[in-house]
């Protein structure tokens, strides 16, 4: 195996964690952050929902929300640098993937809601909090669901990518295995 394609491949092993980290941010949200948040009153939504989107640009979000992306596009990079092959075009659909359905999705309609709901001021203070809820809650939970797709999506041809690279490494592993002298007319 080259050293391209041994970079290739931990490149690619650490965007299939990295997009595993962000898919599952996004699926708790999905499955379970926004379901238990539908069961409560209007302002206990809104500061609940400040408070997580005030908190949630921290050191454990960052490596998996920007990381997949870099590491996912670092890796089909890695592999375009010689012949393509199928776990280049893999890893190159997971980084266009995420890139589209998960990072610009997030900082395209995500972090616009997440900013309009910030502007709305403390939940005491909002003269029409159901509103306020209304405009955020629905499109934030359906656009949520779309980036916990494709962000899925990614992380399954990353997983792809990696189990064909490992099957390269193990195929030029045996094949450049040397033969004992004599070993050959023995093993006839």
């Amino acid at each position: 195996m080259t050293n391209s394609t041994r970079g290739q491949l931990a490149t690619a092993i650490v965007a299939v964690l990295l997009l595993g980290l962000i898919a599952g941010f996004f699926y708790a949200y999905a499955c379970s952050v926004m379901v238990g948040l539908a069961d409560t009153d209007d302002r206990t939504f809104i500061a609940a929902m400040q408070a997580i989107n005030a908190n949630v640009r921290n050191a454990g979000f960052a490596p998996s929300f920007f990381g997949a992306l870099i590491a996912t596009a670092a890796a089909a990079l890695l592999g375009v640098r010689r012949r393509p092959s199928r776990a280049t075009v893999l890893l190159a659909a997971a980084a266009l993937t995420y890139a589209v359905g998960g990072f610009l999705l997030t900082m395209g309609v995500s972090v616009p809601l997440n900013d309009e709901l910030a502007a709305a001021g403390a939940p005491t203070t909002i003269a029409d909090p159901a509103a306020v809820r209304a405009d955020y809650e629905d499109p934030w939970v359906a656009w949520n669901l779309v980036r916990t797709i494709a962000s899925t999506v990614a992380f399954g041809l990353a997983v792809a990518a990696v189990h064909d690279l490992g099957r390269i490494y193990r195929s030029r592993s045996r094949s450049s295995a040397t033969i004992a002298p004599g070993a050959s007319s023995a093993m006839k």
